[in-house]
């Protein structure tokens, strides 16, 4: 490793409104102490985070790169300039951990791509505390994504997880836009076998947290309001 190189730090955020301390380690506050240049989605939150978790911290003193799906791949080739000049730089997302269903890992490759030492800090990523809280298999898994908003094409694809999970006893994740998840939780219980498990987890670390593993036939029979709640899914046919 190149010493010369500053270190890039993956520094994870809150899932919600809950107390910071409640789900990131004071490391965190350490890291934001001796760092100033920052890669984020969003500039206002990201300060909003750094004065929350490091309130002493000079917000004049902080630059910042955003990274979005509008950023062209010809600007992140710069956003490193920083830790090649010798300083640290810090990786902030707005779903959690940084480079987990997120555009970070982007510049995570960048960075291994310049020798640049990549530091992962530990904080609440929502599709492992779902899979934790799920009791479907954690040996093996896999996160897709969004499934497709097209009715037959949504209901060929999960057929095809649900075939994938019981031929390699795999556990399948997704997610669906928050305003759609009770059409999504319809879906499942209409389109998957009865006996199918089926997971819905959501406002994880939140006061209203919500984790409960049902077959599809069971399901039909819950009541839920899963509407505008950030939600990981989980299916699971043995």
């Amino acid at each position: 490793m190149d010493t010369q190189f500053g270190k890039l730090y993956l520094i994870p955020t809150g899932l919600g409104d809950n107390p910071m301390w409640d789900v990131l380690p004071q490391s965190i506050q350490k890291i934001i102490d001796f760092t100033d240049d920052y890669i984020v989605e969003n500039e206002k939150t990201a300060r909003r985070f750094i004065k929350q978790v490091h309130p002493e911290k000079s917000q004049p003193a902080l630059h910042f790169k955003v990274l979005n799906k509008y950023t062209e791949d010809s600007e992140k080739s710069t956003f490193l300039e920083a830790c090649k000049t010798g300083r640290p730089m810090g990786l902030l997302s707005e779903a959690g951990c940084p480079a987990i269903a997120d555009p970070g890992s982007d510049i995570v490759k960048l960075a291994h791509d310049n020798n640049i030492q990549v530091v992962p800090l530990v904080g609440p990523s929502s599709i492992i505390m779902a899979l934790m809280g799920s009791g479907m298999n954690g040996q093996s898994f896999a996160f897709n994504g969004y499934l497709p908003i097209d009715k037959q094409d949504r209901k060929a694809e999960l057929k095809r997880l649900e075939r994938l999970s019981q031929e390699q006893n795999q556990s399948q994740l997704f997610i669906e836009t928050p305003y759609r998840n009770n059409k999504m939780l319809e879906d499942l219980c209409n389109v998957l076998h009865p006996q199918t498990r089926i997971c819905v987890a959501c406002d994880l670390t939140l006061s209203t947290e919500y984790i409960k593993t049902f077959i599809a036939k069971d399901w039909k029979h819950t009541k839920v309001d899963l509407h505008k709640r950030p939600a990981i899914f989980i299916i699971h046919k043995d």
